[in-house]
């Protein structure tokens, strides 16, 4: 679950607790262009106060405009739509030919919060299902693959922990890395045993272990919400973490370097006893192509590859470091070749 969903739930639940009435928007449908995603949600309270997003906000204005006039009633969930006509599309803010439908929930005791919120933050992936005649939830156990399902009747929506991110090694890439990547709703730790880079470790959300690269994967259980980047450029520390993660579920493991020390960095790892799909899983050198020099650039060169690894979206060659660096030295080969001799 990203960090804002998580924080919308637990403004609910609190709001809920205080005395407020507080109404969970949650996005089911789009069609066309959507600023956000299925699934994403927006808290409303009473007083018109706002944690979440549906939109890129004219929506979130409308839905605090009719709490403020009509206020949060104990009624049963119902559907909304916007964007029908072009007229309001444009109203609204959506891009064109782009519809959004809503279901809109007063939380009550029936709405199941507090222990979708205890599931998920003890690491239980879950489906809670929303029957729209009662406004009643229930939880059960979900699947990886499972999605967002809506028929009018019920609405069915998957919660499960925040997506992990262990990076190895605390220099000053790590540093800019892991303060993007905690801005993405990754829940961050950070292993390096050597004191000279801990010492000075001063990025506040994120976790800090002193331990070996390989007992630390081991201990982090690392499964399909997880994602592990070696940063050291050290073969002793790198090559111990690369070798227990490429055997886990997470879904994105890169490491640092050269083309050059990509492939050394294969054959090493065939040395303990990785096979050819394992090897094929190591995202080497790691990051797109961006023209990326400094520190920050290169994290951000980074992330977007494991972004698109997290959304499933399969990167073409030439965007990927070693396939965009591979076709320039190819042009500037043929572009040699074909100049006039000096």
């Amino acid at each position: 679950m990203d960090s804002v969903d998580l924080e919308v739930l637990k403004s609910s639940v609190r709001w809920t607790a205080e005395g407020h009435r507080t109404l969970l928007v949650t996005v089911v449908r789009t069609w066309g262009s959507s600023p956000r995603p299925e699934g994403a949600m927006l808290a409303v309270r009473d007083d018109g106060l706002v944690v979440g997003s549906v939109s890129g906000g004219c929506i979130e204005d409308d839905i605090i405009d009719r709490v403020r006039r009509e206020g949060i009633a104990a009624r049963t969930p119902e559907a909304i739509k916007y964007g029908i006509s072009a007229e309001e599309a444009h109203r609204f803010g959506l891009p064109c030919g782009g519809t959004i439908e809503l279901v809109a929930e007063p939380v009550t005791a029936d709405s199941g919060l507090a222990e979708l919120l205890d599931a998920v933050e003890n690491g239980r992936l879950v489906t809670r299902t929303l029957d729209m005649a009662t406004g009643k939830a229930t939880l059960g156990p979900a699947q990886a693959t499972d999605g967002l399902s809506f028929d009018g009747r019920t609405l069915a929506t998957i919660h499960g922990p925040r997506y992990r991110m262990l990076v190895i090694g605390a220099g000053q890439l790590s540093k800019y890395l892991c303060q993007i990547a905690v801005g993405l709703g990754f829940q961050v730790t950070v292993c390096d045993p050597r004191e000279e880079y801990t010492e000075t470790w001063d990025i506040p959300g994120v976790t800090m272990v002193r331990t070996m690269p390989d007992d630390t994967v081991i201990e982090m259980k690392l499964d399909e919400r997880c994602a592990v980047i070696a940063l050291t450029h050290d073969p002793k520390l790198d090559d111990l973490a690369l070798m227990e993660a490429l055997r886990t579920r997470a879904f994105y493991v890169g490491a640092l370097g050269s083309r050059r020390n990509n492939q050394a960095r294969r054959e090493r790892l065939k040395e303990f006893d990785l096979n050819d799909a394992q090897l094929a899983r190591l995202h080497g050198p790691v990051g797109i192509y961006i023209g990326s020099r400094t520190p920050p650039e290169i994290a951000i060169s980074i992330l977007a590859e494991v972004v698109a690894a997290k959304n499933h979206v399969s990167l073409p060659d030439i965007l990927q470091v070693e396939g965009a660096k591979a076709a320039r030295e190819l042009a500037a080969n043929e572009a040699s070749a074909c100049s006039p001799g000096r």
